[in-house]
């Protein structure tokens, strides 16, 4: 007899949010948002929808999407991935930029397809793929309480429109009706979508009827919620998109939040999994306020197979491959123009440009999404600034509002390590010390509330320059759709840097 076994949510913690998920034979594909990050649309793979394992990225190169005039929180938003006939496809937003587009790929790995434009939709667009050969498009229109589903047949090999889109849907009365799916489930349509924004009244509705285009029902309460549930660990669920497993139980990925003391959460929108259960009179149900989504689930007696314990979350990356990590992303500019590996052996090499992480544009930060609450961070940094303004270190960014560096800079002719702090958009230099030697190690020690900022010369003894709230790091502190990141940066400071900064490795330590 097979033991129920245990699973902890997020299964994919950090800023992983919009998930959408697929089973192709024994295997679970995902892809989740990326906004401002390069490259863009992360793909993971599983054999169990609990423990993933990133593949790659769809969007890998500048003929895709060129995103230097992006904006944070803006670029790619929610995905959806889908496969048919032995094609994976991935349709998605780029949001300020060639708008709703799929690509396509023989494996979910890549490489993948240039954009195939599409013709109507806002965001969130999704593709179904019908029993008689039609292809369906569902998307978002509309804004707040206007937002409303749309849906319209296209031309799978073209993007061509094969007829006017139609509304299927307009949600509960809610706000930012949004994130359509559509599904094909025993012989009828359903169609799920968020609602309510994507903050504390979130919640997925969903319709069933007899054609792609209904006439819907709705049911007559959210499938997913816990906007009713102000002391729940888990909060602002929703996004969600449906898998049945091997077995032909029915899963739901979605996005939610870990806020801190109720308030805040550095992550911003994280990936969980719950089961779904069907009514008997043919409902899907997730969790409508009944607080059955948590921290600690369990996986039933399918997943009989599950590993003892999680994977070893501590990693260091000494930077000996030929190329980087699919952990690792580059702010709106490719790694092609910001870093370079093999240059120096055993190192990164980043060369500033003239952006700093306090200013809208490609400032060259390398960065991995922070997935702990309490972590250290450390870096080796080799630099010997000559230029006034050169500058690099160790950072952990939200966006141009909220973030955190220590770094060595050239001032005049004084090489100073500056601890500096930038908080709604204003920079408060937290501490600075001269430095003489051209090498140090910067690390961060991530806690659940704060930040504190650290160098040593000798690795044994650690000298600490200040520490910030964490809520400087949170959507919820300095806004937008992403989470914190941590990594290295350099920079001019205004104009493009001619002094290397050689780093060699990252370390990644839990303390958790």
């Amino acid at each position: 007899m097979n033991k129920k076994r245990n699973y902890s949510n997020p299964v994919l913690p950090g800023f992983y949010p919009d998930p959408s998920v697929i089973r192709v034979g024994s295997d679970y594909y995902l892809a989740t948002s990326s906004f401002e990050y390069v490259p863009g649309l992360p793909i993971f793979h599983s054999k169990d929808l609990i423990h993933w394992e990133q593949i790659g990225h769809a969007l890998t190169r500048t003929s895709q999407i060129d995103m230097h005039s992006r904006k944070s929180s803006e670029g790619i938003y929610a995905p959806t991935l889908r496969h048919h006939e032995g094609v994976f496809y991935i349709i998605t937003t780029d949001v300020m930029g060639i708008g709703n587009f799929y690509m396509t790929a023989s494996s979910p790995a890549g490489p993948w397809s240039d954009p195939i434009k599409i013709p109507y939709g806002n965001i969130d667009p999704s593709l179904m793929f019908d029993d008689d050969g039609k292809v369906y498009v569902t998307a978002q229109m509309g804004a707040d309480e206007e937002s409303h589903i749309i849906q319209y047949e296209i031309d799978i090999k073209t993007g061509k429109a094969l007829s006017e889109p139609v509304i299927v849907a307009r949600g509960d009365g809610g706000v930012w009706t949004e994130g359509p799916h559509l599904y094909k489930i025993n012989g009828r349509y359903y169609l799920i979508c968020a609602c309510g924004g994507t903050g504390r009244d979130h919640r997925v509705l969903v319709y069933r009827g007899d054609t792609p285009y209904g006439p819907f029902e709705m049911m007559p309460h959210p499938m997913l919620t816990h906007n009713r549930l102000p002391g729940h660990p888990i909060q602002n669920v929703g996004h969600a998109d449906l898998v049945e497993d091997t077995e032909g139980r029915w899963w739901a990925m979605f996005l939610g939040v870990r806020p801190v003391d109720g308030q805040y959460s550095v992550f911003g929108r994280e990936t969980f999994l719950a089961p779904v259960q069907w009514t008997d009179d043919g409902w899907p149900v997730v969790d409508n306020n009944e607080g059955t989504v948590s921290l600690e689930m369990s996986a039933g007696p399918l997943f009989h197979s599950l590993p003892s314990s999680a994977s070893e979350p501590n990693w260091r990356d000494d930077f000996t491959d030929k190329q980087l990590g699919h952990r690792w992303t580059f702010l709106l500019a490719p790694s092609e123009e910001q870093a370079l590996l093999g240059t120096r052996p055993g190192y990164i090499t980043l060369m500033g440009n003239g952006f700093t992480l306090r200013d809208e544009g490609p400032a060259l930060f390398l960065g991995v999404r922070q997935q702990h609450r309490a972590v250290t961070v450390t870096t080796a940094l080799q630099f010997a600034p000559q230029r006034e303004g050169e500058e690099a270190g160790i950072a952990v960014r939200l966006n141009e509002r909220g973030n955190l560096t220590l770094g060595m800079r050239q001032s005049g002719e004084a090489r100073t390590l500056i601890a500096a702090m930038t908080d709604r958009g204003q920079t408060t230099v937290i501490a600075e010390t001269p430095i003489r030697t051209e090498q140090l190690l910067l690390r961060v020690a991530a806690e659940e509330r704060e930040y504190t900022l650290l160098y040593s010369l000798d690795g044994t003894a650690w000298h600490e320059m200040g520490s910030v709230p964490a809520r400087v790091l949170s959507p919820e502190g300095n806004g937008g759709f992403t989470g914190a990141l941590v990594g290295m940066y350099a920079t001019g400071n205004g104009r493009h840097s001619e002094t290397p900064a050689y780093f060699d490795y990252f370390g990644y330590d839990v303390r958790e």
